[in-house]
């Protein structure tokens, strides 16, 4: 995922379908996925009305004889001062307005959980696979996640699938094998809906203050996802009878070594390729993608792409949020961030939402921040944010 003020960019509009692996373009951003736009006013209607005030003095001064830069200036020392002092208003009144959160509340609902979402399981899913330390793409540890979770999904009711590809690692060069695991309940059913999450844990926590080159399990940024769509799993058995439902898990997520030279979203974009290329008899309505969902101070606002590529997919959950006070979901957005959900937009025309709460565990002046460092952990994760999230997507799926 890419920060936009730290972003993680991509390309996927001249990544090249074939049936070989991807070769992903270069990534011209900075930080992983997410990205927050700049917001400023327009410039050059500004400068265009200054030239214009200037002008007319000029002119008057002309006509009057007078040397208009020997003119004795308006305002002066008071109306910059003023005009400082107004400036500082505005500037701090963004600030606010970025850093407020709303509210802050200890638990992500307003009321109890129902009984069939279960904290606990989600927590102990989220625990355990953090317990198998980092999980980089192509290495033992993915390999052994992969194999867990393919026999979980197995376990409940869905068939599992491997869509496997290759790359070349960044820095040696040599091969890597990546695969996105593809599991489906009622495949043949009219309406079938994406559910979806990476399942690969960036290489180093680079954004450590004190140990960039450290250990990294991605407690929340990699296994809240997995460990939400775990959750929801014990609730797809017993579907609407016209709903089936995909839940992948991305590979190559953040397999980035260097800022600015490796590529993100290899899982999702061979996915969306694949879409795009061999589309399935029965198309995705909807996609929904869990990421950074198990934050202890968990708030999720609207992701601003989300809302440019599926707006009424955006609305309808945040709107089943409301009615099941779920507290943890704001509505109004915060963040643009690029992620899985736009290749899957873009390229397979998917219209997918990222629920994400990028400020981990919180935004503000000196707060801690757990992004990309070694206190990504479980301990800073909790089930009850897993299981309210898991609570909300599965009653809106049920509305469809």
């Amino acid at each position: 995922m890419m920060q936009t003020h730290e972003s993680r960019s991509h390309d996927e509009a001249n990544a090249v379908a074939s049936s070989k692996p991807v070769a992903m373009v270069r990534n011209s951003g900075s930080d992983k996925r997410r990205r927050r736009q700049p917001v400023g006013a327009n410039g050059s209607q500004n400068t265009n009305a200054a030239r214009k005030v200037d002008g007319g003095h000029n002119a008057d001064a002309a006509k009057a004889g007078k040397d208009f830069h020997s003119m004795p200036r308006r305002g002066g020392f008071w109306g910059t001062l003023l005009g400082g002092g107004i400036g500082l208003i505005v500037l701090l009144f963004w600030v606010v307005r970025e850093m407020d959160r709303g509210p802050d509340v200890s638990e992500p609902t307003l009321g109890a959980i129902p009984a069939e979402y279960k904290p606990g399981r989600a927590f102990a899913y989220l625990t355990a696979l953090c317990d198998l330390g980092p999980r980089p793409s192509g290495s033992s540890q993915m390999n052994k996640q992969q194999q867990s979770l393919k026999k979980f999904f197995e376990t409940q009711g869905a068939a599992v699938k491997m869509q496997s590809f290759e790359i070349r690692h960044p820095e040696t060069g040599a091969p890597v094998g990546m695969s996105n695991l593809i599991a489906s309940w009622y495949p043949r059913r009219p309406k079938r809906f994406l559910f979806c999450a990476h399942y690969d844990t960036r290489p180093f926590p680079d954004r450590d203050p004190d140990n960039p080159q450290g250990v990294f399990v991605g407690a929340n940024d990699g296994a809240s996802g997995v460990a939400a769509l775990m959750e929801l799993a014990h609730q797809l058995t017993v579907l609407p009878v016209d709903v089936g439902v995909d839940i992948v898990l991305f590979d190559g997520e953040e397999f980035v070594f260097e800022q600015g030279r490796d590529d993100y979203f290899l899982g999702s974009t061979f996915f969306a390729e694949k879409y795009k290329t061999q589309p399935p008899e029965i198309p995705y309505q909807a996609g929904v993608l869990l990421d950074m969902v198990g934050d202890r101070e968990l708030k999720i606002y609207y992701e601003r792409n989300s809302l440019k590529y599926a707006r009424n997919v955006a609305r309808g959950i945040w709107n089943t949020a409301e009615k099941l006070g779920v507290s943890a979901f704001v509505s109004r957005p915060r963040h643009n961030i690029d992620d899985d959900h736009i290749p899957l937009n873009k390229i397979a025309r998917i219209p997918t939402v990222d629920l994400i709460d990028f400020d981990y565990p919180r935004p503000g002046f000196g707060a801690p921040q757990y992004w990309h460092t070694e206190q990504d952990i479980p301990a800073n994760c909790s089930g009850d944010s897993l299981a309210a999230v898991v609570w909300v997507v599965h009653q809106w799926l049920q509305q469809q």
